[in-house]
């Protein structure tokens, strides 16, 4: 936790240098729709805790858990980068998520009277999220700029489960496995506000959507602080939450995942040209 708040600490400490260089140059954070185009790139860092339900037989088991203490250790491996292009009020946008997330756990279970036996786990959570929206600018001002987005978001996840524990005799063995991809329509808004007339402003987004076939809902927000400094690079830093509601119904009876939240804090650069 005490590198996660060093790091935020100097990305702060950065952050305010910068705004500083840019504010004598009056640079404003607030993108100025034209006709003409205009593109940003932003790769980033996502530092979420995940928490995933899972099921086997029927009963509901919350083994799937990395905090953001942890994060790095679990991870496997993963990429993150989105982007959007615009000519006057339209435009359209993309982000990409692909993570592949372990834990490695113990817990204790009585097979019989008196007999206490421990159980080892190894949860495996692999996502890759892609959304694509296209986007209309409907405020653009010099303190606000709101777009409304309608899209989909497309999700891949394989959720494993593996149990092993000896009761008194050869080790016993169970890994269950679920692979499941769905598409949902969203529709939701991003943009920025601006700070004081400073070049720091309010980054947010919300969406929401359903209706993929195995999703009973899913949604994003994100909202936090960020700074221009020059017309070619801005930095944030927000807080994100993903969550995905799935119905293992809707896969003949067999999901193994249920419920998934994503939430951490992001950091980002974004490359405007």
């Amino acid at each position: 936790m005490m590198r996660l708040l060093r790091v935020l600490f100097a990305f702060l400490s950065l952050a305010v240098i910068c705004a500083s260089l840019a504010r004598a140059e009056d640079v404003s954070p607030i993108p100025q729709v034209a006709d003409q185009w205009r593109f940003s790139v932003t790769p980033y860092a996502w530092l979420p805790s995940i928490n995933s339900t899972l099921s086997y037989k029927d009963r509901y088991i919350d083994t799937a858990h990395v905090t953001t203490n942890n994060i790095i250790s679990n991870l496997k491996s993963g990429g993150m980068i989105a982007g959007e292009a615009h000519y006057g009020n339209w435009g359209i946008m993309g982000d990409m998520v692909s993570a592949t997330l372990q834990k490695d756990g113990s817990f204790p279970v009585s097979p019989a009277p008196g007999m206490v036996v421990s159980v080892s786990d190894k949860a495996t959570v692999q996502a890759t999220i892609v959304t694509g929206a296209a986007t209309y600018t409907f405020l653009n001002n010099q303190d606000a700029y709101v777009d409304g987005l309608l899209g989909v978001r497309w999700v891949g996840m394989t959720a494993t489960l593996g149990l092993a524990a000896s009761f008194g005799g050869p080790l016993q063995q169970v890994v269950a496995s679920k692979a499941m991809s769905t598409a949902d329509p969203i529709v939701g808004f991003k943009g920025r506000y601006r700070i004081a007339d400073s070049t720091w402003y309010i980054p947010f987004y919300a969406d929401i959507g359903s209706g993929g076939g195995t999703t009973n809902l899913t949604w994003q927000a994100m909202l936090g602080v960020g700074t221009t400094i020059n017309k070619w690079i801005d930095v944030s830093l927000v807080y994100r939450n993903l969550y995905y509601d799935m119905d293992s119904s809707k896969t003949n009876g067999a999901g193994l995942l249920q419920k998934t939240t994503f939430q951490g804090p992001q950091l980002s650069a974004t490359f405007n040209f």
